[in-house]
C-alpha cells in the first residue's frame, strides 16, 4: 500500500512540473516575438562603412575655375574701415589740408612783401648826411626782422619797440608807446619837410622816416619789419618829430 502511495505522489510530481513548463514556454515564444516584430520595424538602415577621416573629405572639395555662379563671382565687395580708421584718416586729410593752407598763405605773405618792396622807389641813403640819415640807414638793417606785440628787441618787436630800440642804439631814450613818441623832440609841419631819421607817429603807430615818402617799420606779424610807405597810416593824422 506505501508503494502505491510512493508511485501516486511521483507521477503527480511528474505531471505538475510538466504543466509548469508547459506554461512557461508560451511567454518565452510571445517575447521572443514581440522582440523579432521590433528588429524588423528598423528604419534606419544599417551602416555598411566607416568614414575615418572627415577632415580630410570636408576640405578636398575642388571647383572648376571655369565655373559660373550666375554673376556672383564678379561682384566688387567693398572693404569696410572700422570707425577708429575713418577718425584716422579723416584727421590725416584735415591735418594735410592745413599744412597745405598754412604754406600758401606764407607763400601769399612772402610774395605780398616782395611785391610792396618792388613798388616803393628806395632811397639812397648813402647820399645824406648827418645823424638822422645814418639812423635811417642802420633802421633798414632789420627788414625781415619779426613782428611781436609788446616786444622792443630784435628777437621780436612792435612798431614802437622797433622805433625806441634803434634810437637806443644812437644814444637816445625814447618813451615807450607810440602816443608818447608822437610829442618828443621838435614838430615837423609837413611830409615836405621831413627828413630821414625823424620820426611819425600817432596814438596806433610809429615809424622811422627813411626820405621819399618812405618809412621803415614793424607793421604786423605777416609781414614783419619793412619798408612802407606812408599810407602805412591809413588815411589817419600822424605827428612828424625830429629828436636828432
Amino acid at each position: 500500500m506505501t508503494n502505491v502511495k510512493n508511485i501516486i505522489s511521483a507521477s503527480v510530481a511528474v505531471i505538475a512540473t510538466g504543466a509548469m513548463f508547459a506554461c512557461v514556454a508560451p511567454f518565452a515564444s510571445a517575447d521572443s516575438a514581440q522582440t523579432s516584430a521590433v528588429v524588423s520595424s528598423r528604419s534606419f538602415p544599417k551602416a555598411s562603412s566607416v568614414k575615418k577621416n572627415l577632415f580630410a573629405e570636408s576640405t578636398s572639395t575642388s571647383v572648376d575655375e571655369n565655373s559660373k555662379w550666375g554673376g556672383i563671382e564678379t561682384l566688387d565687395v567693398p572693404q569696410t574701415e572700422s570707425q577708429a580708421e575713418k577718425e584716422a584718416v579723416a584727421a590725416a586729410a584735415a591735418q594735410k589740408a592745413a599744412d597745405e593752407a598754412a604754406a600758401a598763405q606764407s607763400a601769399a605773405a612772402a610774395a605780398s612783401r616782395s611785391e610792396q618792396r618792388a613798388s616803393i622807389p628806395q632811397v639812397d641813403l648813402g647820399k645824406m648826411t648827418g645823424t638822422g640819415a645814418e639812423l635811417a640807414s642802420f633802421s633798414l638793417k632789420f627788414q625781415g626782422y619779426p613782428y611781436v606785440a609788446g616786444g622792443n628787441t630784435p628777437a621780436g618787436w612792435d612798431c614802437s619797440g622797433f622805433v625806441q630800440y634803434v634810437f637806443s642804439q644812437f644814444g637816445i631814450s625814447l618813451p615807450r608807446t607810440s602816443g608818447a613818441q608822437a610829442t618828443v623832440g621838435t614838430p615837423v609841419a609837413s611830409l615836405a619837410d621831413a627828413k630821414p631819421g625823424d620820426i611819425l607817429a600817432n596814438g596806433t603807430h610809429a615809424a622811422i622816416y627813411i626820405g621819399n615818402g618812405q618809412v621803415m617799420n614793424a607793421m604786423n606779424p605777416v609781414q614783419g619789419t619793412a619798408v612802407s610807405d606812408v599810407s602805412v597810416f591809413g588815411g589817419a593824422g600822424y605827428s612828424i618829430r625830429r629828436v636828432m
